[in-house]
């Protein structure tokens, strides 16, 4: 299969190359996806490697190269009107989405939206009586990288993750199953049991379920190599798996979780963990700020 982008550490990928696959997979999922439904399709038709998905951007703790990039492919995608996105990070083919079939047609979108975006930036600068620069290009984030801030909080986040100690963390993990209603949590990290850390038992209503899970403080991609030992350590013992990371996993990780046939283990990321720990308030503090605006035009009918 000839590829149409490569995912390299130091080298920018194919970005048109990126965008016509996006536009594949989507039509190949019945035209809407979610961003991890939609990533996971791309990288299954291209054939990403799990070593190319374990790529991360320089001086980031959150985002791997791969999802940074298929993030502005579907950025020029949308402003080049062959996609649109939903509050709910749902994301659909247009008409003239559904109407592209080549490269040449990705490529032309690309062209198309660079040269809009550097001259918005240059009528920006003129505007604010500064010398255009030749170094004029698209805006610095997607448009689907979330609230303003989010990535630097959770990269802090991630940072302090990064050093707790090993006992240190799965304790934190056992609050957190704890806080998210499992009982009988028990931290086994120090027994060597083949990769187990700890166990805990979820009721569903009527239904109980033992649940073992496994914690990895990395930074990098847990691969499908790891699911599978941890299944194998889990087997014949345990209704369901929960593996916690502070890294990735790689779609072919995920694969391997929800294998037929196989006990299921549900996977946390670090992106999710971030999120469950300030959901649960968990060493995560949010404040409301309070915004006062004036209503000159009240005044004017006093």
């Amino acid at each position: 299969m000839t590829r149409r982008f490569i995912i390299d550490k130091d080298r920018l990928p194919d970005l048109a190359g990126m965008m016509l696959v996006t536009i594949e997979a989507l039509k190949a999922i019945g035209g809407s996806a979610t961003i991890v439904e939609l990533d996971e399709k791309v990288i299954d038709l291209e054939g990403v490697t799990e070593a190319e998905q374990a790529f991360a951007m320089p001086n980031w703790d959150t985002r791997l190269r791969i999802s940074y990039y298929l993030s502005w492919a579907r950025t020029y995608l949308k402003r080049g009107g062959a996609l649109q996105n939903s509050t709910r990070g749902v994301w659909a083919l247009t008409e003239t989405g559904a109407a592209i079939t080549t490269y040449e047609q990705a490529r032309a979108i690309y062209e198309m939206v660079g040269q809009e975006e550097r001259e918005r930036a240059r009528l920006k600068r003129l505007a604010a009586k500064q010398r255009p620069t030749p170094d004029d290009k698209v805006e610095a984030v997607p448009e689907d990288e979330g609230p303003e801030g989010e990535e630097n909080w959770k990269s802090s986040l991630l940072a302090v993750l990064g050093k707790m100690a090993p006992a240190a963390f799965e304790r934190l993990a056992q609050r957190l199953l704890r806080e998210a209603g499992f009982t009988k949590v028990e931290v086994r990290g120090k027994s060597g049991d083949g990769g187990i850390d700890g166990v805990g038992v979820l009721r569903v209503n009527l239904v109980s379920f033992q649940v073992y899970f496994q914690c990895k403080r990395w930074k990098g991609s847990v691969g499908a190599k790891e699911i599978r030992d941890f299944r194998g350590a889990m087997q014949g013992r345990a209704d369901k798996g929960l593996f916690i990371t502070t890294g990735h996993f790689t779609s072919q990780a995920s694969e391997e979780a929800t294998r037929d046939g196989a006990t299921a283990i549900d996977l946390i990321d670090g992106d999710r963990l971030c999120d469950l720990l300030k959901d649960n308030r968990l060493g995560v503090a949010t404040e409301m700020i309070e915004l006062v605006q004036i209503d000159a035009a009240w005044f004017d009918g006093i």
